[in-house]
């Protein structure tokens, strides 16, 4: 546990640094994928964690980025008003989203949230008056706290930085909690569960609230760096993206959706700059993994992690064979 938590001190400390070693463009980057890797975590609540696969996930990014735009628009610029408002509104569209969907399972749970959030995404499109339609939201102002004014891409870099930071940290000790346990047992076997008592239901619920209410934590961030949000960021295809992040870093693991996230953003912005086959890049890479390597990037790295580890007592061994 002392290892864990020196390894997440020495991150914070090195990614404390990026701004003074990074160009604006790589800051930038890093930022973009610090973002998706706090929606890919929570949609990993979901599919990691309690074994239910959604391709609604982007609803809640798009609830929560115009939510604050929005707010940051018309009511108030403040950081904590805003964030606030987008979170709430991210947790109330996810508990009635999750109200009709707890009903089904398996595959038509899967089109059920698909369902949904393809009908958030045409109200967002439609509604030209309060979301800007498809032109997107834009002249959102800078968020502010008191005087500050988050009006450089480093302050806004430190403050992702620490909301990322917050919610790994926060996820890593509730997976490890009695509610986190029980989200995994779900995940194994549901049945079994059940039998011992626990109101499922209610577990998967609010997992599911959880998981909305980040998911729009992770969007009104991407409104505080993007200056601007469209229909495009609201679509299923965004849901699927943050599922292939999930699923190439390693579903189940707190790591695995912040590496997913770092491969798949990192593809995008660097591969389309050379070539507009970027998304057959992306799917290539996401058929490799599925078929070679079905636990993610994770999973290779606990794989090379145990080759070495045996290879290490072999020879630990050996050694003390020919001592003998």
């Amino acid at each position: 546990m002392k290892n864990i938590w020196f390894k997440f001190l020495v991150a914070i400390v090195a990614l404390g640094l990026a701004p003074f070693v990074l160009s604006l463009f790589h800051l930038n980057l890093v930022l973009e994928i610090l973002i998706f890797a706090v929606f890919a975590l929570s949609l990993n609540i979901l599919v990691g964690f309690t074994g239910l696969v959604s391709l609604g996930h982007a609803a809640f990014f798009g609830v929560g980025a115009y939510t604050a735009g929005i707010v940051a628009q018309d009511i108030s610029s403040n950081l904590f008003v805003s964030l606030s408002l987008a979170i709430v509104f991210s947790a109330i569209v996810a508990a009635i989203v999750g109200a009709f969907c707890m009903k089904v399972s398996g595959f038509y749970f899967l089109m059920l949230t698909l369902a949904f959030s393809q009908m958030i995404y045409s109200f967002i499109y439609q509604s030209t008056d309060l979301t800007g339609g498809s032109n997107g939201l834009s002249g959102i102002p800078r968020v502010t706290v008191g005087n500050f004014e988050f009006s450089n891409p480093v302050y806004i870099f430190y403050l992702v930085l620490v909301v990322f930071f917050l919610i790994y940290a926060g996820l890593r000790i509730l997976m490890k909690s009695p509610f986190g346990q029980v989200l995994i047992g779900i995940r194994e076997n549901e049945t079994r569960v059940k039998s011992m008592g626990y109101n499922t239901n209610l577990y998967k619920y609010t997992a599911f609230i959880m998981a909305g209410a980040l998911g729009g934590l992770a969007g009104s961030l991407y409104t505080y760096f993007n200056g601007f949000i469209a229909p495009s960021d609201v679509y299923w295809t965004t849901s699927g993206a943050v599922l292939i992040m999930v699923l190439i870093g390693g579903a189940g693991t707190i790591l695995g959706p912040v590496l997913g996230a770092a491969l798949i953003v990192s593809l995008e912005t660097i591969v389309s700059s050379y070539t507009d086959l970027w998304m057959l890049i992306v799917g290539a890479v996401f058929i490799i993994f599925v078929i070679f390597f079905p636990k993610g990037i994770v999973g290779i790295g606990q794989s090379i992690y145990r080759k070495l580890k045996v290879n290490k007592q072999r020879s630990y061994l050996k050694k003390k064979s020919r001592a003998a």
